[in-house]
């Protein structure tokens, strides 16, 4: 209903009644046309977040977020530290490893016989000086085959058969020996070569075929030797002040398990189990028993547990780091620099203090609350047009719950603050993790519930092995020989 002016200045005049139907018209199309609009508005805002999402998406790496490194491609991600902070190369005090002279095993010595200037003979002249170099190789590799021989002789007096005793090691007509075995071990669990790719290798190295039925019964023999060992770590962790813990998927026998991991820096416990959550967790035996500070990665299973918690804080740098690259979050960046400070804080200070003073920590805590305070302005929560707040649990953004995290597990995250001898992250259990992820991509999967017990059992033996600095090698043969290294504590002294 489109009017002139000169047609409605008639209207009303004449017809008052038209102009009153004509306002009501236009007025419930211009409330018609406002609700489109609304809607619409509302619709691009729901879209833009979700691009900002998916643009995130693509831009989330290793360095900023919980992905694994495996996942970045062939970009590598900017790193965490900051241009300048440290220089290239060795830094100050490094301790570098260089080749040095040793003890040597064997001696060639390489003279002259004759004079190169007049003939004359050197043979009886004694040197005025030697001249050294080594040269640092390993022998052939050889497999030596020793034949162990047992004497029956008869007593002439009693006509008695007496005998010599085979070595208790040596108990069938042809075997391998522990040195061998102990190799077979170390290459399949802790170097994690597949049993094909080990058969291989041997027959590469030392010109012999050994079956993987020989491969997989020393695995299992050295893992039946161990079980009072991962007893005895399982009861040193139960005991930790301070505990890492951590999980993550594998396959067995094509079923999707996980595989959960506690630690300490002298000490390594690996187990399996269908679950994830608290299922597992109990099943463990360690962490219902635990009562010291566990560090974890905010998985929620871990706090009905009574210990103490404290968050790894490399996980909360990732995502800081992420709000900040894909948001533009103000108070994540201003989060991240904290953090950073106070971690460089406690190294400098624990160099000469146990504790930072009750001023430092006051004002470390100030700033960090403050921090929480912009990012809430920041991050508003969401109102109707009326003003009330929504009610009910809706879905908030990353950077709002992100937040809400930071201000609810306030201490957990500055533990490392307040008692020195916490870590700043849990990449402790991380590194203790990341090899099995590993195994999983070079042999895809375990065959059997038998086959990962036994790999966890070894690797954890082994790793504990190597935290206390014992040579592997020679204690894998203990192990076979059964007095396995078996450690006295959680934690190293000192």
């Amino acid at each position: 209903m489109d009017l002139k002016r000169e047609e409605i200045r008639i209207l009303c005049q004449t017809n008052p009644e038209a102009i009153l139907t004509l306002i009501e018209h236009y007025q419930a199309k211009i409330e018609h046309q406002e609700a489109k609009i609304e809607h619409y508005e509302a619709r691009i805002a729901q879209l833009e977040a979700r691009i900002a999402e998916l643009e995130a998406q693509l831009n989330q790496n290793s360095r900023n977020s919980s992905r694994p490194p495996s996942t970045d491609g062939f970009k590598r991600p900017k790193s965490l530290r900051k241009k300048g902070e440290r220089p290239p190369g060795g830094q100050v005090g490094h301790k570098g490893q260089t080749l040095e002279m040793a003890d040597p095993d064997q001696i060639e010595t390489h003279t002259g016989s004759t004079c190169e200037k007049c003939g004359a003979s050197l043979e009886e002249i004694d040197p005025t000086t030697v001249e050294n170099r080594q040269v640092h190789d390993i022998p052939p590799l050889k497999i030596i085959v020793t034949e162990h021989r047992v004497e029956h002789k008869t007593c002439p007096r009693c006509n008695h058969n007496n005998h010599g005793e085979f070595p208790p090691e040596v108990k069938y007509p042809v075997q391998y020996g522990l040195n061998l075995k102990a190799l077979m071990v170390y290459l399949c669990i802790y170097q994690l070569i597949p049993y094909d790719r080990a058969c291989k290798t041997f027959r590469d190295l030392f010109g012999r075929t050994i079956s993987k039925a020989t491969l997989v019964k020393a695995v299992a023999e050295c893992s039946e030797n161990l079980a009072g060992v991962e007893e005895r770590i399982r009861e040193l962790l139960v005991g930790a002040q301070v505990l890492h813990v951590d999980e993550t998927g594998m396959r067995v026998n094509g079923i999707r398990v996980w595989l959960h991991v506690a630690s300490t820096e002298i000490l390594t416990w690996y187990g399996h189990h269908r679950k994830r959550g608290s299922a597992a967790m109990d099943a463990m035996r360690i962490l219902p028993r635990f009562t010291g500070t566990m560090l974890h990665d905010f998985w929620s299973p871990y706090f009905r547990y009574p210990s103490r918690h404290a968050l790894c804080n490399a996980h909360i740098l990732r995502e800081l780091k992420g709000l900040s690259e894909n948001y533009g979050q103000q108070w994540s960046e201003m989060m991240h620099d904290l953090l950073e400070e106070i971690h460089k804080a406690v190294e400098d200070v624990k160099e000469y203090s146990p504790a930072f003073t009750h001023q430092q920590i006051e004002d470390f805590v100030e700033r960090y609350r403050h921090i929480i305070h912009v990012g809430l302005e920041e991050n508003p929560v969401p109102v109707i047009s009326d003003g009330i707040p929504k009610r009910g649990r809706k879905k908030q953004s990353k950077a709002k719950n992100l937040l809400d995290r930071c201000q609810k597990y306030e201490t957990e995250i500055l533990s490392f603050m307040y008692d020195f001898t916490i870590p700043f992250s849990n990449n402790l259990a991380e590194r203790d993790i990341r090899m099995v992820k590993l195994q999983q991509k070079i042999s895809g999967t375990f065959r059997c519930e038998e086959g990962v017990c036994w790999f966890c059992r070894l690797r954890g033996y082994i790793s504990t092995v190597k935290k206390n600095e014992m040579p592997v090698l020679a204690s894998l043969v203990d192990a076979f020989k059964g007095c396995p290294f078996i450690p006295s504590t959680a934690h190293r002294s000192g």
